[in-house]
């Protein structure tokens, strides 16, 4: 028990930081939310939990192309939050994202990556 207690404040920690840091710095912030925090954590407490290096590498694998069509959204959000507001904005984020997702699937399927 006390493990999973500590995955989840060295976890959360890494968000707070990110945000504590976006508040002082954009491009800090932006920079530091950039980087693949969460996914190294993630790596790094399914090595110590012993989990299978297959199951370590698939993680890796699927992050790489569940980010993929993240991307859009990032270009989407600053353009319509000055125009829409904070919260329609994130709702049209998460739309968008939805949609890239299910069409970049649809895509990458050609080649032998299944997402869904």
């Amino acid at each position: 028990m006390s493990w999973l207690i500590t995955k989840y404040f060295l976890t959360a920690a890494v968000v707070v930081l990110v945000s504590e840091a976006a508040k002082r710095s954009d491009k800090l912030g932006g920079l530091m939310a950039a980087l693949p925090l969460v996914t190294v954590l993630t790596l790094i407490w399914l090595y110590v939990e012993k989990q299978p290096p297959e199951k370590i590498a698939n993680h890796a694998w699927y992050t790489f192309w569940y980010v993929v069509p993240t991307l859009p959204m990032f270009l989407a959000f600053p353009f319509f939050l000055v125009r829409l507001g904070f919260w329609p904005t994130l709702l049209a984020c998460v739309v968008i994202t939805v949609v890239c997702f299910g069409l970049f699937a649809l895509a990458v399927r050609r080649f032998g990556i299944e997402l869904l």
